[in-house]
């Protein structure tokens, strides 16, 4: 049964250190109480304690980590349904899978540029998550050592018990996900995971199954488990997530507590298994299995995923503060823009584009956009004159022409009052305009 903050409160030290991040112990144990801390943040709590808030600090869904040669990819972790809710913590990773009865050239060839590909949307670095390596007949440690060649990224190992063996023998020391556990070998394959310390992937096909899997195999003390669902179509794949997250979150019901695995790639048809893909990212997928890559389809897929695991209270945000531009010289204007990252990128994707040198100042309006920002009072005139003396601007520039952004063309009056001796000038209201505005007019 699940004790209140004040319950949690009541077993904890109370001494307020703040060694555990927090201002006060009740602070603290109200996020016990939330899911959204560790007890061992604590550094005092006593073993009594430990013992009896050890069931209720647990989170719902418990925090899985692949990890390799410094890259990580970590899931569970939840506390909500929903996005609007609060926010989601562990963004899914895509993994691309091989298999090992492929050359080891064919391996590389298909590894290699998923592990090279990076693409920045919005100041953020989007990537694969990692690969699967899957027995078919082959020599599962001589794939390892071939994506290796390639890839330090994490690895989820498939097969049965002596292939996964062969591979995992290649990869101490790292974190490895394997798989699958079924009904039939899951006494081998708990034994395996045991022995490697590494965390398994559990099969099978209704809910019932399930539940009844994991129970044997929480029963060997196996903690870090992965839930792999056999639907593979749309109506299967979403009523399974959805049926394991919401008794996860809403029962804290344990069998159903861990992250999932789902296989839009068995599909076979690279289109399908887009839309698969995509719908495991909205619906409470942690690692994704894929079987095709292409940087037209992944994109997408990992542009998806950060619109949905950003924080809805707080925008994506870029620093304040003043960026050159296809460097300005102290004769070139100065444009003016909020610290919303979709909004700063646009700007300065269009000015750097159109090869014309200019100072982009970015004021601090909290993540929000302009017309939303102006609307809360956190983008005017005075915010604006600020920014510009924080900044120094006055003495970076010998021509001091300000460009405001046209949809607060209401601001230009009371700037020219607050920052006297600059020219203030109205924008276009659309970032892709401003290359014809400064050749225009400025």
């Amino acid at each position: 049964m699940a004790l209140s903050g004040i319950q949690i409160y009541k077993l904890l030290p109370q001494t307020n250190c703040k060694e555990c991040g927090f201002p006060t112990c009740l602070a603290f144990a109200m996020k016990l109480a939330a899911k959204q801390v560790d007890l061992a943040l604590c550094p005092y709590v006593s073993d009594d304690a430990k013992e009896k808030l050890s069931e209720a600090s647990a989170p719902p869904v418990r925090p899985v980590t692949l990890s390799s040669n410094g890259y990580e990819v970590k899931a569970g972790n939840e506390v909500v349904l929903f996005r609007h809710e609060k926010t989601f913590y562990s963004r899914p990773g895509l993994f691309l899978r091989v298999y090992d009865n492929k050359t080891p050239e064919a391996i590389k060839a298909k590894v290699a540029p998923a592990d090279e590909y990076e693409v920045e949307y919005v100041g953020i670095k989007l990537s694969m998550g990692g690969f699967v390596i899957q027995a078919n007949g082959g020599d599962l440690a001589a794939a390892v050592s071939a994506v290796r060649e390639v890839s330090h990224r994490p690895v989820i190992l498939l097969g049965d018990p002596d292939s996964l063996r062969t591979g995992l023998e290649k990869l101490k020391g790292e974190k490895t996900l394997i798989g699958l556990a079924t009904d039939q070998n899951w006494q081998a394959m708990a034994a395996l995971a045991k022995e490697f310390d590494v965390p398994l992937a559990v099969q099978a096909g209704s809910t019932d199954e399930m539940v009844a899997l994991v129970e044997k195999i929480q029963g060997l003390e196996l903690k870090d488990l992965v839930l792999a669902p056999t639907q593979r179509g749309f109506e299967g794949t979403l009523k399974a997530n959805t049926i394991m997250r919401r008794m996860a979150l809403k029962k804290n019901f344990r069998p159903f507590g861990y992250p999932i695995i789902n296989f839009p790639g068995d599909v076979g048809d690279p289109g399908l298994e887009l839309m698969l893909a995509a719908q495991a990212i909205g619906k409470y997928g942690s690692f994704i299995v894929l079987d095709h890559f292409k940087p037209d389809t992944v994109y997408p897929l990992l542009v998806l995923r950060e619109n949905i695991y950003t924080d809805p209270q707080k925008p994506i945000q870029v620093t304040p503060g003043v960026y050159e531009i296809n460097d300005p010289t102290p004769e070139d204007p100065v444009l003016v823009t909020t610290n919303f990252s979709i909004t700063y990128f646009s700007v300065a994707n269009e000015v750097e584009g159109s090869g014309l040198p200019a100072w982009l100042m970015v004021a601090d309006s909290e993540g929000m956009s302009v017309l939303t920002a102006w609307a809360a009072g956190k983008f005017d005139s005075e915010r604006i004159a600020k920014s510009i003396k924080t900044f120094n601007l006055a003495e970076k520039v010998n021509k001091k022409r300000l460009v405001l952004p046209g949809h607060v063309a209401v601001l230009s009056g009371e700037l020219e009052e607050e920052l006297p001796g600059w020219e203030i000038r109205v924008g276009p209201r659309e970032a892709v305009d401003i290359p014809k505005f400064m050749k225009e007019v400025l």
